[in-house]
């Protein structure tokens, strides 16, 4: 089942997942727009819905057998998971030690192993390459990437094919240079370190 770009932003609006104001992302940039992929992914059958649209795209992308899916903690790990049992395959995920990914929990990668490596967002692609970098290491073969949102608008480059519901163009600054606008609003850090109350 394909989701057009409307429908699946309407998922992330009547889940109150489309957030509007100042936030600063995990790569350190600041936007205007935040998407809380957690609120979109705490509803099961929602989850469903997006992440079936997604394995469907995957399954159309030409990559062969899929061994595993691999994700990056924590953003990835219930999209990661959802993924894999859409596509009847097990799901692990890196998580961040003392500042780098590795796999723990007794998660292996099989030398050879074809991924998929799953993600909720995509922005610069910085943490997708990171982890892409940490299956390599670990023997595994990253055959494509999928995300829910790509919110580069199609620029971020993981090195690998790239699967994404939507691609979405929304700014991003640095922090010394903001548009006057958004330096007016105190910023909001989310994701997993939390959301300012």
């Amino acid at each position: 089942m394909a989701l057009t770009q409307t429908q699946v932003l309407d998922e992330f609006r009547a889940a109150g997942a489309l957030l509007e104001g100042h936030f600063i992302l995990s790569s350190g940039l600041h936007s205007p727009r935040y998407l809380q992929c957690a609120r979109v992914l705490m509803d099961a059958a929602r989850a469903a819905r997006l992440c079936e649209a997604l394995a469907g795209m995957v399954r159309g992308g030409g990559h062969g057998k899929i061994d595993l899916v691999v994700s990056p903690a924590m953003g990835g790990v219930v999209v990661g998971y959802e993924m894999a049992r859409q596509l009847g395959v097990p799901a692990i995920f890196f998580e961040r030690v003392d500042g780098k990914l590795a796999l723990r929990r007794g998660f292996t990668i099989e030398n050879g192993a074809r991924i998929l490596m799953v993600e909720d967002v995509v922005t610069t692609g910085l943490s997708s390459r990171e982890c892409i970098e940490g299956i390599a290491q670990e023997g595994g073969v990253t055959v494509a990437a999928a995300c829910l949102i790509d919110r580069s608008g199609g620029k971020a480059d993981v090195g690998v094919p790239l699967h994404a519901l939507t691609s979405l163009e929304i700014p991003t600054y640095t922090a010394d240079a903001l548009p006057a606008e958004l330096a007016a609003i105190p910023p909001n850090k989310p994701g997993s370190r939390g959301l300012k109350k």
